[in-house]
C-alpha cells in the first residue's frame, strides 16, 4: 500500500515564508508526477502546483513568483515552498501524487492528509 505523508505549514505572518514536504512511501514503482492542491473554507480544493517526470512543473496562477515546487526523486520526496505569503493563502494544503505500485502496470491518484496554513498577523 502507498502513502503520502505531509509535514509542515503551521502559521505564517503576511509576507512570510512556509516549506511543505510530502513523502510517498511503500512499494513504488514509479511516480508520474506530485503536487499540491489547496483548499479554503467554503471553498472548492483547487490546484497550487504539480511537478511531472522530466522536471515540468505548473503553477496556478494565483501562486505563480510566490511558490516553489521541487522534488526530491531519490527520496520520493515533493517540496513547497511558500514565499511572500498572503491571508488568501490562508488553507488546507493536500499532497497528491500519481503512482504505480510495484508488480503492477497502471497508475492510481493518491492523497496524503491535509496540513492548515494559516497567514494571519
Amino acid at each position: 500500500q502507498l502513502q503520502l505523508v505531509v509535514s509542515g505549514g503551521g502559521l505564517a505572518q503576511p509576507g512570510g515564508s512556509l516549506i511543505l514536504s510530502c513523502a510517498a512511501s511503500g512499494s513504488i514503482f514509479k511516480i508520474n508526477y506530485m503536487g499540491w492542491y489547496r483548499q479554503a473554507p467554503g471553498k472548492q480544493r483547487e490546484l497550487v502546483a504539480t511537478s511531472i517526470s522530466g522536471g515540468i512543473t505548473n503553477y496556478a496562477d494565483p501562486v505563480k513568483g510566490r511558490f516553489t515546487i521541487s522534488r526530491d526523486n531519490a527520496k520520493n520526496t515533493v517540496y513547497l515552498q511558500m514565499n511572500t505569503l498572503k491571508p488568501e493563502d490562508t488553507a488546507v494544503y493536500y499532497c497528491t501524487a500519481d503512482m504505480v505500485v510495484s508488480g503492477t502496470m497502471w497508475s492510481s491518484k493518491y492523497w496524503g492528509q491535509g496540513t492548515q496554513v494559516t497567514v494571519s498577523s
